[in-house]
């Protein structure tokens, strides 16, 4: 006896075969859809960091084959900071940059708080610019509390 390969809650079918992301209920593979939406350059990247425990979605850790649908609430991280996102759309497929930033829409409280940390970092002082030469314990020591603390 054979058991067939379909997964057991398959994404809707458009009448020409192609899925139906605007289905309700419609799901796609949270590393597709994080290099879909361009917040990774390549989809091993995006299966790197959901593996790693970086990006969550409402506030659980996930496996890089969860389904995302639309509404879901993902910290995915950018660049210093993480940016909370709601989905607004999916898609599997890498489209433009304008497309991309249609698949999402961060949250207010999300951009506030990332402009805030923005405006701390300019405030603070980097301790690597004071080093003219290779950094002596002391010097490493005062770059690490200065990237590590918050």
């Amino acid at each position: 006896m054979s058991r067939s390969k379909t997964p057991s809650n398959p994404t809707p079918l458009t009448p020409n075969g192609k899925p139906d992301y605007n289905a309700p209920g419609a799901k796609v593979r949270i590393d597709k859809w994080l290099w879909a939406a361009r917040f990774f350059k390549t989809r091993s990247l995006a299966t790197e960091m959901v593996d790693g425990g970086k990006v969550k979605c409402n506030d659980e850790r996930v496996k890089p084959a969860y389904g995302v649908q639309v509404g879901d609430v993902l910290t995915v991280p950018v660049g210093w900071d993480d940016m909370v996102l709601v989905v607004k759309a999916l898609a599997d497929k890498r489209g433009s940059a304008t497309i991309a930033q249609g698949l999402y829409e961060e949250t207010p409280e999300s951009a506030a708080q990332r402009a805030q940390r923005a405006a701390n970092r300019k405030l603070l002082k980097d301790p690597a610019l004071e080093i003219k030469a290779r950094p002596t314990k002391r010097d490493r020591r005062a770059m690490d509390d200065f990237k590590w603390g918050e």
